[in-house]
């Protein structure tokens, strides 16, 4: 799997994210600019030293993104704004998983560009999101599920 986040913002959460890379197999995306160094001490421990595990790769925006992805895999894309539920659609090994900043979300232009790719994960109304690393682990999870944990094969 392929977790990309936009413009992360808390380096706790893009270090807790890094580690469930690391724990799964998955290759994480970092797009745009960071709220943190690369040697934030919060983001170096919330990774503890799992960092040497993660396949990691830097753009300098979403256009660089988008053209150095791999070509033929799907894009979903997490939104409090998507119209199906992530477990309602079907995932496969090398798609990408792709969330947005804590402050600000995914920019517009990505949400019109996908919109066919726009999933949720359902929340009441009177909350406005979840925390970012919680999301990506709970929508990479079922991910993984339903491609029978290809990536983790090690540990099964």
């Amino acid at each position: 799997m392929n977790i990309v986040l936009i413009e992360p913002q808390i380096p706790q959460n893009t270090g807790n994210i890094a580690r469930l890379c690391a724990a799964t197999g998955s290759r994480l995306h970092l797009v745009g600019k960071l709220g943190f160094k690369t040697d934030d001490k919060y983001l170096k421990r919330a990774g503890l030293d799992y960092w040497k595990y993660v396949e990691i790769f830097y753009y300098e925006n979403v256009k660089e993104f988008e053209r150095k992805c791999r070509k033929g895999e799907k894009f979903f894309l997490l939104t409090t704004k998507g119209s199906k539920i992530y477990s309602d659609v079907s995932f496969g090994n090398n798609d990408y998983l792709i969330f947005g900043s804590e402050t600000k979300g995914l920019p517009d232009v990505m949400r019109e560009k996908y919109f066919d790719r726009c999933i949720k994960i359902p929340i009441l109304k009177e909350t406005r999101s979840l925390n970012l690393a919680n999301s990506v682990g709970i929508v990479l999870y079922e991910a993984l599920r339903q491609t029978n944990f290809a990536s983790c094969q090690r540990a099964l």
